[in-house]
């Protein structure tokens, strides 16, 4: 199961970061929209030269993917991008979208359970009817929404790669985080 740690908005703190990069994960998400262009380089280079086998992802700055050379995580409003230019990740909010986005490298299922300020969840039978219908190749699938370690083993399928959050990952150990979730699957 991939684990993917999402970054929490709250600026760029090298040892909070090292922590939960070291901790087990298998990619990393920055999602610091608040940070400028050379400020988020910077960030994702560190995570870079930290963590040289995390996959790693940047949030809505093509620009800063392409100059680190890693993955770029185009939310909702993002124009549609060739997935050429860069790994592509996507948000998958509805079923519809598949078509749309089924040439990118991972999408984010979300929200699976309720999350403060993300609509209505999925739930575990609307997912997995979604993925009971999808080719067996294709972008790696991830759960995110309210998902932790108590709830993750709800989301077993063949299809779904994995899973991606934040709290569990920033609220605590990240190092149990990890641990919890592994033991879930």
């Amino acid at each position: 199961m991939i684990l993917l740690a999402i970054t929490p908005g709250t600026g760029f703190d090298r040892h909070r970061w090292a922590g939960v990069l070291r901790s087990g994960v298998d990619a990393f998400l920055i999602r610091e929209k608040q940070l400028e262009a050379r400020a988020l380089l910077d960030a994702a280079r560190w995570c870079q030269d930290e963590a040289p086998g995390i996959d790693l992802w940047v949030a809505g700055r093509l620009d800063v993917a392409l100059s680190a050379g890693c993955g770029l995580h185009a939310p909702e409003a993002y124009p549609e991008l060739d997935p050429g230019w860069a790994p592509l990740s996507r948000p998958l909010h509805a079923e519809a979208q598949w078509e749309d986005r089924k040439t990118c490298r991972q999408l984010l299922v979300s929200p699976v359970f309720e999350s403060p300020g993300k609509g209505e969840p999925w739930g575990t039978a609307r997912l997995h009817r979604f993925l009971d219908q999808l080719p067996p190749a294709g972008p790696r699938l991830l759960a995110l929404g309210g998902v932790g370690p108590g709830n993750a083993g709800l989301l077993r399928h063949p299809r779904l790669a994995g899973l991606a959050a934040i709290r569990p990952f920033w609220m605590g150990d990240p190092r149990r985080a990890v641990a919890a979730f592994r033991a879930a699957e």
